[in-house]
């Protein structure tokens, strides 16, 4: 999106064709553009419906603000999803933070979610087209008085006098995702030191991060939302007596820890209990391990297994009905015996897809069950089981 095509959308004829298209299908696009083109620019219309498609794929991010926000195609992929940012929000309010230096701050998701917080926000950003999108959604969602937007390079804001600093580098190029952390724009041994340069500050990267690449003086966020890894984050003065926290949303549900000695491993027993993906980043599966009193099926693999059912807000808890090597003929028959038609599958240290196995099993039938593959020493175990509620 060009800052032409949204101060274009901004006047009262851009907003009058927004209205129009806020519930538009997108099959009826082309005769919908051809009507609209009668009474308006054809400029205009073009880039109302291309902001009408990119706040419909935004609504999975943003819900109903989706509908009132300005988009970029860039600002879609690589906003924070709200529930995150709405987290990070409420944990920088309750360090203190009064005013925060956002950089890299995009089309704003994350300064809305901190002046919500009653946080105010200078939220910086080189990319003139992210900054005017910026200033729209903070006017759009009535919060320009809490959010300032600068258009200019991150490493020259100076940051004294502020609470904190939050910086979300950017991850992608137009090449694709980019891996190597000292490639982010700004890189990340910058961004690490910015973070360092005020009471408080945060540095969203990749979940996938190597845990040597944490600093020592960091605590290290790793957060999911309904399961779903969304994002790793890197705390300067947060004093945290663990380095290592995993939350999970949309309960708010923190664990902490790090310390602890790989659980052993030990046979399957009644219940499988599979963490939470951010506890597993954050490697934090011992601490799952104890509160179940449990045990890993392999050492390698972040299945842990306990004779009893006990409750944790960390784990998903299975009671397995059958244990067995794991062998496709055996599994398609005994789903066929028991008329299993739906089958959900979870697999760790093996090569071969849920969707390619679903499709050599053919199941059908009224019932269904939840198949687990597991490498298990120098083999591969097939666990049938079902869903149990531990609170």
């Amino acid at each position: 999106m060009e800052t032409e095509n949204l101060q274009a959308l901004l006047t009262p004829e851009g907003q009058s064709l927004l209205a129009e298209l806020r519930d538009y299908a997108p099959g009826d696009e082309l005769a919908l553009a051809t009507r609209l083109r009668r009474d308006h620019p054809a400029e205009l219309v073009s880039a109302a419906l291309a902001q009408a498609r990119l706040r419909q794929r935004a609504e999975a991010k943003f819900g109903d603000d989706a509908r009132r926000m300005y988009f970029t195609p860039n600002g879609v992929e690589q906003s924070t999803r709200r529930s995150v940012a709405e987290w990070r929000a409420r944990r920088f309010a309750a360090l203190g933070v009064r005013r925060l230096a956002d950089l890299c701050c995009g089309i704003g998701g994350d300064a809305v979610a901190l002046a919500r917080e009653g946080i105010a926000v200078l939220a910086v950003d080189r990319d003139p087209a992210a900054c005017a999108a910026a200033a729209a959604n903070a006017a759009a969602l009535g919060l320009s008085g809490l959010i300032e937007v600068r258009c200019a390079d991150v490493a020259e804001i100076d940051v004294t006098g502020y609470d904190a600093v939050f910086t979300d580098p950017a991850r992608r190029t137009t090449k694709g995702r980019v891996f190597d952390p000292e490639a982010y724009s700004p890189p990340l041994s910058w961004a690490i030191e910015a973070g360092r340069r005020t009471p408080v500050g945060a540095l969203k990267i990749a979940p996938g991060i190597p845990h040597d690449l944490v600093p020592e003086d960091a605590e290290a966020e790793w957060v999911s939302d309904h399961g779903d890894v969304k994002e790793a984050v890197l705390w300067f003065g947060t004093k945290a007596a663990d380095r290592h926290r995993a939350t999970l949303l949309p309960h708010d549900r923190t664990l902490t820890g790090g310390d602890l000695p790989d659980p052993p491993a030990g046979p399957v027993g009644r219940y499988l209990y599979e963490p939470d993906g951010a506890v597993i980043r954050a490697h934090l599966v011992a601490e799952v391990a104890r509160e179940v009193g449990g045990r890993l099926i392999d050492p390698m693999i972040a299945y842990v297994t306990s004779d009893r059912l006990v409750a944790t807000r960390y784990a998903h808890a299975y009671e397995l009905t059958d244990v067995l090597p794991f062998n496709v003929k055996k599994l398609r028959s005994l789903l066929r015996e028991r008329g299993v038609g739906t089958v959900v599958i979870k697999k760790r240290g093996l090569s071969m897809t849920p969707e390619e196995l679903r499709h050599k099993l053919k199941p059908q039938g009224p019932h269904s069950v939840t198949v687990i593959l597991s490498r298990v020493g120098d083999g591969h175990l097939m666990m049938l089981a079902r869903p149990v509620s531990t609170g």
